[in-house]
């Protein structure tokens, strides 16, 4: 009897899998794993953690103040300030997840599974964007999730000390749903530096610079050289944190402004690693 032709030995990619398969086996492999589930609990307790340290932070502060108005007038606005604390988390949230996303691709290569999976994928990009949505929907759950967590827990605190957080405030909508954003694009460049560098430990060195080392050296020298101080409105981090601050805040670009920027360090690092990914061998 005739072995049919997709049946046959060594034809790869014979059951011509389509895109929902790559994406239910992309959940399948990145839930299989019990680093995946630690990591993604770490960065909920820790962005709730400080969310509500934060909270408690600025609200004994402001009530070792309450003799010294002009001190805690030089605080800001209490409406922007309080909106932002249940996100505060974000910080340091923001590498434990885009840790997380480097490794969804690189450890692909680091285990030698990356053959089997362009074996049964042979054009390589549905596995690719696969990951792609698989990670823009972890991280924006997760993002969505902690942050409205920190404000449950946040709140009583506020209340405590008169704070004024509001969740129906426009400030706090500003922070819940850019933060959201700004956990998407940490995550999606993770993915793209992961795939282009196929390795974790330099994929999270490099996205750990980026959005750390860079902006404080870039900071850092703007007194000197007056040109970097524009400059440093084009990073990814203050980019995506003028979006959540306050339209119009000094030295900031416009809010549609930043958000061309923050779209930007997310298509091109995404195309880049996509073109990689095709062109190279595995």
């Amino acid at each position: 009897m005739k072995r049919p032709r997709s049946a046959a030995p060594g034809a790869a990619g014979g059951g011509k899998l389509g895109f929902a398969g790559v994406l239910r086996s992309e959940f399948i492999k990145f839930f299989s794993l019990p680093s995946t589930l630690i990591l993604i609990l770490t960065t909920f307790v820790v962005m709730v953690g400080i969310a509500a340290l934060s909270v408690w932070g600025i609200g004994a502060s402001l009530k070792a103040m309450a003799s010294e108005p002009e001190m805690a007038a030089q605080m800001g606005d209490m409406n922007e300030l309080a909106a932002s604390l249940p996100a505060s988390g974000l910080l340091v949230a923001q590498l434990v997840i885009g840790a997380l996303a480097v490794m969804v691709m690189s450890s692909e290569f680091a285990t030698g599974s990356a053959r089997s999976t362009f074996v049964a994928t042979p054009t390589r990009q549905p596995v690719f964007w696969a990951k792609t949505l698989m990670v823009t929907i972890v991280s924006a759950l997760v993002a969505l999730a902690s942050i409205l967590a920190g404000f449950l827990v946040a709140k009583p605190i506020a209340d405590n000390y008169s704070l004024p957080l509001d969740f129906a405030s426009e400030a706090y909508q500003r922070n819940l749903w850019f933060g959201v954003l700004y956990v998407v694009m940490v995550s999606l460049i993770g993915l793209a530096l992961g795939t282009m560098l196929k390795n974790s430990a330099g994929g999270i060195v490099v996205l750990a610079a980026l959005f750390f080392v860079v902006p404080i050296v870039v900071d850092g020298l703007s007194g000197m050289v007056s040109w970097l101080a524009d400059a440093a409105r084009f990073l990814p981090g203050h980019a995506g944190g003028a979006l959540m601050a306050m339209p119009g805040a000094e030295g900031a670009l416009e809010t549609w402004a930043s958000g061309l920027v923050v779209g930007a360090w997310i298509l091109v690092p995404l195309a880049a690693a996509a073109v990689l990914l095709q062109r190279r061998d595995i």
